[in-house]
């Protein structure tokens, strides 16, 4: 199956599942706010579109699958702030959109298991946006008939986003808060599960997208740290750590987050079920390209 994809906000995820589809046939189109961005998308074979300047009505026209990465504004969900009336028109033709959102929604379970089913109390600023804008959008979905699916996923690693860097410099810092576990998630397997979920389309789904291995944060440092073979950052007590207002408010969370989902319904496995797995394929892929 091959198609054309429309992608809002087409950043580090979506540029992952890009890298699957066009091999494939597909034709991309991403938008961007940033001009010296365009080129970047030109070489990867995306057609960039500096948005919201950009006219879209050529590319929904000729799309037949959405997806909207582009996070929410205080006003709301920019994407149905700025080209509603567009989207409206074109979601008839539409066979899949996807969403991008996050398992902040969920808030802080002291550590517990949620799911899918988990009702949505967040306890952060970005998590309550997000929240709004997957109802602006489930709302937009069912006036319109829109195949709306919604991802919500956990901490994203990949190429370029790993900590080999901080743990080589030596401005790692195993910051430790007691009971504090994250779920992450590779962002090749975040494209594989939206490439799943495209051959296999199931309008109004919901699904979490992390790893089998939810872990305290100062275990990733740590193990980064002994597959580079360097001395063990720091430890720093939470409360003393220096850390900026968005670092810092990542740690008002604290969850285990099921996946499920992601397996029985699309019949995914995963790449890197362990952010153990993903990070020895991170410093695998430096030295294969050095």
């Amino acid at each position: 199956m091959t198609g054309t994809l429309l992608s809002f906000g087409h950043g580090y995820s979506a540029r992952a599942l890009a890298r699957l589809l066009i091999p494939q046939g597909w034709r991309v189109f991403g938008t961007t706010r940033k001009p010296e961005k365009a080129d970047a998308l030109r070489t990867e074979g995306v057609t960039p579109l500096l948005w919201p300047d950009a006219g879209l009505d050529g590319p929904l026209a000729a799309a037949t699958h959405v997806l909207i990465s582009a996070g929410p504004e205080a006003e709301g969900d920019p994407v149905l702030h700025r080209a509603r009336a567009a989207l409206v028109d074109a979601a008839p033709h539409i066979r899949w959109a996807g969403y991008l959102s996050t398992t902040g929604v969920y808030g802080d379970h002291g550590g517990g298991w949620v799911d899918e089913d988990t009702p949505l109390a967040p306890s952060t600023r970005r998590g309550r946006l997000r929240v709004a804008a997957e109802a602006e959008w489930q709302t937009f979905a069912a006036e319109t008939g829109l195949p709306l699916h919604i991802f919500r996923l956990a901490g994203i690693y990949g190429p370029g986003r790993g900590p080999f860097a901080k743990v080589r410099a030596g401005t790692a810092r195993r910051i430790v808060k007691p009971g504090q576990v994250f779920s992450r998630i590779h962002v090749d397997d975040i494209a594989r599960v939206l490439a799943a979920s495209i051959a296999r389309p199931d309008p109004g789904a919901v699904y979490n997208l992390c790893d089998d291995d939810p872990a305290p944060p100062q275990d990733v440092i740590a193990h980064a740290a002994q597959l580079l073979g360097l001395p063990l950052p720091p430890e720093v007590p939470f409360d003393a750590a220096e850390m900026s207002p968005m670092a810092r408010s990542f740690y008002a969370e604290s969850k285990r987050v099921r996946n499920d989902r992601i397996k029985t319904d699309l019949g995914v496995r995963l790449l890197y079920p362990s952010y153990r797995d993903g990070l020895a394929a991170l410093l695998s892929g430096e030295d294969g390209a050095s």
